[in-house]
């Protein structure tokens, strides 16, 4: 039962987590712990193992953050053999009296057989590798490090802006934007990490040479001092193991630092290390026989070794010879594999046509800060909040808002666009503000003269440090982002019967059969077709009615759709519904609501009209209609001046038409019929069109 379990994936998983601490335990365990000689020959060798698995592990990698754990290898492999120089020193000044052996085989082979058992060559041979490692290779991978880590965060704002615009262009899906914001991301974290995991080496380096001169001192003074050794027996025995003892670590260290080198340096992510050595050092046959000639020239000279450089001579002329005879080769093998012509353009498919965005925001270069995701730009939480605040107020989920740069503009300007087509554009000026003169500012201030887009309410772009000055004297004041934000959310509102297509109309029906699963089962297709549903829907947004009460509007289609399919009829009919909602959204809880009324002549005048052309204003004589539209226009304005909503209140079969008459004549006035006004509300006429009030 226990060896199939540890058989099992989760087992080996499990083990798999397990080890990595293990070993870091372990090796902080050996500076604690007296290892024996047999065990450090074991991890000696371990360790020089491991060296050579990261440096061909490094040239291997065809991306750095391919071997992005790199950074902790470094780390561990330093702490590893920081762990065995603590453990040999012991065993080292412990028995180093007894002879060569005292510290296990490897520091003896080291000791003896590289350097000829000769501790004055040992410490020359150590000091010409620990300035290879510390003064060439450490030095320079860390400085590639770091200018590798400081291009990389420098570029990252500029990666994401393009990112960003390949994904609201439709160049790529939001899954892989998302995998490379990921991956630009693990670039940054992997280049920062290198550069202070390059002074892991670095500090190695300087350890190795330290530890070696304690080494030395220790063991001559223990030797002399405790073991009654002559100096020259003491020198040989422990200068030779600290010797070897320093070779052994610092191999591995130079291995590790060139690995480092190799993973910091490396340009281009087609290929690995090798291949790009070979493709790109041995491409241009020409330098290969200029190099031959040198070389052979050289071997000519008397004194020289004529047979080293005449042969090495011989073999880069043969190898550039073979080269150029490839390279030719393959030049004559290229016109036959390409049959084409490069002249003939490829056929043109549907996947030419780019779909219009729905809803648009285009800036100029200088807002884009506003919209950049690597500078933190405030706009886009902004139209997140946009978007949260309209399905709150409104009832469905509008449209995504896709952002690009538009060189064409203004470097202040921004650009409202809807299916293409722009609807509203303003500027917003970076580093100042926008004080909006609300009709109550006590003094001008000095500014560049405006008007708020959003409103149209006087304005001034102000320097910041007038702000205080600006909000004391009675304006609003607002930053460009707020600007921009306050304008979209005024656009969105104003267009949400364009914004509400089939698409919104199939996620609202989804969502609503959620928790009222019959009720849009019942409702479509069995009695009403989408498109009818949608033309009913966006005829209540296009008249300022919200979706809110989305149960009370699927029940009254129910209701009137078996006998009724004029979506306009049906519209009425919703409308009727939800007449407590409609009065609350224009007077609030107020008891009393004031209205304007026609008068009963002319009410007669245009039933009798209806009658004969139709429930719509077209019939209407134009001067009879010019005049109507005035008399309405200026009640509106009156209504207005006195801070109360304008609201003309009309027959039920007089209130499709004149609502379309009134919207280009007066924007902010709701025309409600008789039937749609609650009888808990008391009606008070305060002006009649089309006689005196």
């Amino acid at each position: 039962m226990i060896g199939a379990t540890l058989r099992g994936p989760a087992a080996r998983a499990a083990l798999v987590g397990f080890a990595g601490p293990a070993i870091v335990v372990l090796m902080l365990g050996m500076m604690i712990l007296p290892l024996p000689p047999f065990l450090l020959d074991v991890l000696f060798t371990f360790n020089i193992a491991l060296a050579l698995v990261v440096l061909l592990s490094a040239l291997y990698t065809v991306r750095p953050l391919d071997f992005a754990v790199f950074p902790t290898v470094l780390l561990i492999t330093t702490l590893l053999r920081l762990s065995l120089h603590v453990a040999s020193t012991r065993v080292v000044l412990l028995n180093g009296h007894t002879g060569p052996d005292a510290a296990g085989r490897v520091i003896e082979a080291f000791g003896h057989f590289l350097v000829g058992g000769n501790f004055a060559v040992g410490l020359i041979v150590f000091a010409v590798l620990v300035v290879i490692n510390f003064v060439v290779i450490t030095k320079g991978s860390g400085r590639i490090a770091e200018v590798s880590a400081r291009f990389t965060l420098d570029a990252m704002p500029g990666k994401q802006m393009a990112i960003d615009a390949d994904l609201n262009a439709g160049l790529i899906g939001e899954d892989e934007a998302r995998r490379r914001r990921a991956e630009l991301s693990e670039e940054s974290e992997f280049f920062g990490a290198m550069d202070g995991a390059s002074k892991f080496v670095r500090g190695d380096a300087i350890a190795g040479i330290l530890i070696l001169f304690i080494n030395v001192l220790g063991g001559l003074a223990i030797g002399m001092l405790q073991h009654d050794l002559t100096f020259t027996t003491a020198a040989n025995h422990y200068v030779l193991l600290a010797v070897g003892d320093g070779l052994v670590a610092q191999i591995p260290a130079i291995v590790i630092s060139t690995a480092a080198g190799l993973v910091v340096s490396r340009v281009g992510k087609g290929e690995d290390t090798g291949r790009q050595l070979v493709n790109q050092l041995f491409a241009q046959p020409q330098s290969l026989l200029i190099a031959a000639a040198v070389l052979g020239a050289i071997g000519l000279v008397p004194g020289m070794p004529h047979f080293a450089f005449l042969a090495l001579a011989g073999g880069l002329g043969m190898l550039a010879r073979w080269l150029a005879q490839r390279r030719r080769a393959e030049s004559a093998a290229a016109p036959v594999a390409a049959p084409a012509p490069a002249t003939e353009s490829p056929e043109v498919t549907w996947d030419e046509l780019a779909p219009v965005d729905v809803l648009g925001l285009e800036v100029g270069y200088r807002l884009i800060p506003l919209v950049d995701r690597g500078q933190d730009g405030e706009l886009l939480r902004r139209i997140r909040a946009i978007r949260r605040k309209f399905a709150q107020d409104v009832g469905y989920l509008p449209p995504a808002v896709h952002i690009r740069d538009n060189l064409e503009l203004a470097p202040n300007a921004y650009r409202i666009v809807l299916k293409g087509v722009p609807v509203a554009e303003g500027e917003a000026r970076p580093g100042m503000f926008l004080a909006i003169d609300p009709g109550r500012a006590s003094a001008p201030i000095e500014g560049i003269a405006t008007r708020d887009p959003a409103f149209g309410l006087p304005a001034q772009w102000i320097d910041g440090r007038l702000r205080d000055q600006a909000q004391a004297l009675g304006y609003t004041v607002v930053d460009p982002g707020t600007v921009i934000a306050t304008h979209l959310s005024t656009v969105v509102h104003q267009q949400a019967a364009a914004l509400f297509g089939r698409a919104e109309v199939q996620g609202l029906l989804d969502q609503a059969a959620k928790s009222l699963p019959k009720l849009v089962e019942d409702l479509t297709p069995k009695l009403l077709p989408l498109a009818i549903v949608q033309r009913v829907l966006s005829t209540l947004l296009d008249e300022g009615v919200h979706l809110r009460d989305l149960r009370t509007i699927l029940e009254t289609l129910v209701d009137h759709a078996p006998r009724e399919t004029d979506p306009m009829a049906l519209a009425a009919a919703v409308r009727v519904a939800l007449g407590r909602a409609i009065v609350q959204d224009i007077y609030g809880s107020s008891p009393e609501i004031p209205v304007i009324v026609l008068d009963a002549g002319l009410e007669r005048v245009l039933g009798q009209v209806m009658s004969v052309a139709g429930p719509d204003a077209a019939g209407l004589e134009p001067e009879l209609a010019a005049s109507l539209a005035r008399e309405i226009a200026t009640s509106a304005q009156a209504f207005e001046s006195q801070g109360l909503p304008a609201v003309l209140l009309v027959p039920d079969r007089l209130r499709h038409a004149l609502a379309r008459l009134a919207r280009r004549a007066a924007p902010l006035l709701k025309v409600l019929a008789h039937a749609e006004i609650p009888d808990t509300r008391t009606i008070r006429v305060r002006a009649t069109v089309g006689g005196k009030a």
